[in-house]
């Protein structure tokens, strides 16, 4: 019985609280100090197996190693004089040739060569060195990144030229920093939890629990990323779970570990039962948000499959962490715990007296007339989602404090938008040419060329074997524009399959745009799969919790309304550009393709969360032998204050990463926090508890033959509790007192 085992699970980290409490310390600072020795490898190589543009970058590797890793632009501007000028040139070469010693440089083309004309603006004002690396720009690490910029930056900007790196190399040094996003979260979570709890030693608790898991989490983040492709902004990722999470998990406990001493609990049975109970929550909570993490593997996406087991391991650890860590730091601080006081709770007899008891009263009055309020709420905010559309991450979207925008920029006013993101078209060749003008490639490029939104191509370059040739194609739109990807499928849908028609060869479209846009692709595909598996799976968690048919399905159907809220938020705000002003954006920025696969997942298991402890609550006071209404009344009372506190910490803590200057980062921090402000306020505390009322005791239906064949798990334990009381010899004795 899992009452029971969690029970035990705290006596046990009571009894032995300063053991656990080390442990838990060595293993978070080995883990620490060991990754940090290992160093970060995280990196944003995207595979897609099977796609048009993965095919592109295998016969690139096979023929044309240097171009699979792609090239990044190191951009030269002169703000007076052309770069032919004698006092520009000489510095130009020079960060050519220095440049091309740096470690991991396999090519270097000078825009003052013969080679590299195009790359020389028509002012001749600006130019770009095009840098080929030897190994995949994911695996470069920061420090690398640097020594090749500042290899040409050195006697570039001696000689007075502004440089400025783009692409991978860009990127790579332009990665915002997160740590004022998690201490103003942190900041926020401790003025609510010192409201919700009154003293200032209680409110340390979930917070120091919290930062625990965290570090254990982006620790092994970390020595993860030297096993496995670990994107960017994975670590982001996990800190903005791992912290709303670690933090919510152990209020629950707290909170119902204060609910037992106020009953008269002695300390340490206090503990033990609010592990039992609110932590049997916890633990299903956490399962669900877990499974639909990991199930983000059925799309069979490497990214979307990485990202979701990375936050996965943050839920776990959170988990972990309030079950364990934190019944022993409760047992160490012991009374303790109500010092520095700054305001006294209010007791049950007057919560039940109170604003949400009258919040309560209300919806049992009209319950329906409280459920219609709720939906004409969530329902105008999803409108919206109805034109949303998948993008990729938009470079033009970054601060211009950051030398990748900078860069980006240059190259579209001097160059034109789309040599920010050029289309790669490999060509095979089933039987050899002899040499770049064989009529085969001479055909595809000329119709390439002439396709509408091309705005030119690049000389064709053939493999010694003959068999494999490559060019570039530059649109007339920015990579993250829709004029972009509809050039793309043009490209693959038309022109290209022209140009196939009767001769031995095939072609495909690659580079990072193409990519992008196959990633999105591949993701509105499998959208709809991943909603079925992950409402499957809280379907089968929520019948095994609560031994209802009729619950599981109310609450999956909230749920998705709370998200395609949120969705609709999220597509008004960054598609429409609504309000950009205000998060730092210049106007609208595409919507990132994997943001909207993964706030499901983990908005689906965060309402879990929610839906878990509110029902939890009713369903104490259904066995206690209270009528559905009654029950419902009373839980919402009991919950209410906690689901608040809960979702307002996780909104500042989601909230907190806008600051953040990586739009897609921006995008999660949006999204997540109006789906939780929505599902916590308007479809937990209005939606649910009123149609809970109007189904009255079908909401606790269950066939018979389905009951016989379930297992029995009761997340509160009353039976087990029951059994206790009668029998208090169950209750190991506790010698020692409590420091």
């Amino acid at each position: 019985m899992m009452t029971k085992a969690l029970y035990t699970l705290a006596r046990l980290c009571v009894r032995q609280r300063f053991i656990v409490l080390g442990v838990w310390l060595v293993v978070a600072v080995a883990l620490v100090a060991v990754s940090h020795r290992m160093g970060d490898n995280a990196n944003d190589d995207l595979s897609l197996p099977g796609t048009n543009s993965q095919k592109a970058t295998d016969a690139l590797q096979r023929s044309f190693p240097a171009q699979a890793n792609g090239v990044s632009p190191i951009v030269l501007h002169a703000s007076s004089g052309k770069l032919t000028d004698s006092r520009y040139a000489g510095a130009v070469n020079e960060a050519a040739a220095d440049v091309a010693k740096a470690p991991a440089v396999a090519s270097v083309v000078n825009p003052l060569t013969s080679q590299g004309a195009a790359q020389l603006s028509k002012d001749q004002s600006t130019g770009y060195l095009s840098v080929g690396l030897s190994v995949s720009p994911g695996s470069l690490s920061v420090d690398q990144a640097q020594t090749i910029i500042d290899a040409a930056a050195k006697p570039a900007q001696a000689a007075g030229l502004e440089v400025e790196t783009g692409g991978q190399l860009g990127q790579k040094v332009s990665q915002p920093a997160t740590e004022s996003s998690e201490l103003i979260g942190i900041i926020a979570a401790m003025l609510i939890l010192t409201f919700t709890f009154g003293t200032v030693v209680a409110m340390l608790l979930p917070i120091v629990t919290a930062i625990f898991g965290l570090l254990s989490t982006l620790a092994i983040i970390r020595m993860l990323t030297h096993v496995a492709t670990v994107p960017t902004v994975a670590p982001t990722l996990a800190t903005m779970i791992g912290l709303g999470v670690g933090i919510d998990y152990s209020l629950f406990i707290v909170t119902r570990y204060f609910r037992g001493l106020d009953d008269g609990l002695e300390l340490r049975e206090s503990i033990a039962r609010a592990v039992a109970t609110s932590g049997g929550a916890v633990f299903f909570a956490g399962c669900t948000v877990t499974i639909a993490l990991v199930s983000l593997a059925v799309a069979q996406i490497p990214l979307v499959t990485t990202m979701g087991l990375m936050a996965a391991i943050a839920v776990v650890v959170a988990v972990l962490a309030a079950l364990t860590l934190l019944p022993a730091i409760l047992g160490i601080v012991g009374p303790y715990v109500n010092s520095l006081r700054v305001r006294r709770p209010p007791t049950d007899q007057q919560a039940h007296s109170g604003l949400w008891a009258k919040w309560a009263a209300d919806i049992a009055k009209q319950p329906l007339i409280a459920g219609l309020a709720a939906l004409a709420i969530l329902i105008p905010l999803a409108i919206p989602l109805f034109s949303l559309s998948l993008g990729q991450q938009d470079t033009a979207a970054l601060s211009t404090s950051t030398t990748a925008r900078r860069a980006y920029d240059l190259i579209s006013k001097n160059f034109g938008p789309g040599v920010n993101g050029p289309l790669i078209i490999v060509v095979s060749l089933g039987s050899k040419a002899s040499s770049a003008s064989d009529s085969r490639l001479q055909t595809i490029q000329k119709d390439v060329a002439s396709t509408s939104g091309v705005a030119a191509v690049t000389p064709l370059q053939l493999d010694k074997a003959g068999t494999t040739a490559y060019f570039n194609a530059i649109s007339t739109a920015g990579p993250a524009e829709q004029a972009t990807t509809t050039l793309v499928n043009t490209l693959r849908d038309s022109t290209i399959p022209k140009a196939e028609k009767g001769t031995n060869m095939t072609a495909e479209v690659g580079g990072s745009t193409a990519a992008y846009d196959d990633l999105a692709s591949q993701i509105s595909s499998k959208l709809p799969l991943q909603i079925v598996v992950v409402i499957a799976l809280s379907f089968v968690l929520l019948v095994l919790a609560f031994r209802t048919v009729v619950i599981p399905p109310q609450a999956a159907v909230m749920n998705i309304l709370s998200i395609g809220a949120s969705y609709g938020v999220l597509t008004a705000v960054f598609q429409y550009g609504w309000l950009s002003g205000l998060i730092g954006l210049p106007g609208k920025v595409p919507i990132v393709s994997y943001v909207p696969l993964f706030m499901f997942a983990i908005l689906f298991g965060l309402s879990m969360d929610y839906e878990v402890f509110l029902v939890s609550q009713i369903e104490e006071h259904v066995h206690a032998g209270e009528d559905n209404r009654g029950s419902v009344v009373r839980g919402l009372v009991t919950s209410a204050r906690v689901i608040t506190a809960a979702a307002l910490i996780m909104v500042f803590v989601f909230g907190s990463f806008v600051l953040n200057g990586n739009p897609t980062v921006k995008q999660f921090g949006i999204g997540l926090a109006v789906a939780v402000i929505l599902d916590a306020t308007v479809v937990r505390c209005l939606l649910v508890p009123a149609l809970m009322i109007l189904m009255g005791k079908i909401n606790w239906y269950m066939p018979r033959w389905l009951d016989r064949s379930v297992p029995h798990i009761s997340i509160e334990g009353a039976e087990f509790f029951e059994q206790l009381d009668q029998h208090p010899a169950v209750a190991e004795p506790e010698p020692q007192p409590v420091a």
